[in-house]
C-alpha cells in the first residue's frame, strides 16, 4: 500500500508543481495577470508541502525520484493542455526517467 501511497502522492505533486509552473507562465508570458501568478505560486507552494508526505524520510532520494516524474509529467501536460507533440525522443527519454524513478524509490534495500 505505501508503493500506491508514494505513486498518488508523486502524481499530485506532479500536478500542483507542473501547473503551478504553467499558471505562472501564463500570468507573465502570455498577460493573463495576478490572479494567475498568485494561482501559480499557491500551486507551487502546495507542491512542496505534497512532496513531504512521501513515506520515505530522505530528502534526497524524493526530490531525485521526483525529476523524473516532472519530466515525464511535464510532457503529458504540454500534451493536454498545450497541444505538445512528443517526438520518439522525448519518449525514450521519459521512460528512462520513470524507470530511474522505480530503482530510485522502490528497489528492495537492506536496512
Amino acid at each position: 500500500m505505501s508503493v500506491l501511497r508514494s505513486i498518488g502522492l508523486f502524481l499530485l505533486a506532479a500536478l500542483a508543481e507542473i501547473g503551478g509552473a504553467w499558471l505562472v507562465w501564463q500570468g507573465i508570458r502570455e498577460h493573463r495577470g495576478l490572479l494567475f501568478i498568485g494561482a501559480g505560486v499557491a500551486a507551487l507552494g502546495a507542491y512542496g508541502f505534497v512532496a513531504t508526505l512521501q513515506p520515505d524520510a530522505n530528502f534526497g532520494r524524493i526530490l531525485a525520484a521526483y525529476g523524473g516524474v516532472f519530466v515525464a509529467g511535464s510532457l503529458v501536460w504540454g500534451m493536454l493542455v498545450d497541444g505538445f507533440r512528443p517526438d520518439r525522443w522525448d519518449l525514450i527519454g521519459a521512460t528512462f526517467c520513470l524507470v530511474g524513478v522505480a530503482v530510485i524509490m522502490y528497489a528492495p534495500r537492506s536496512a
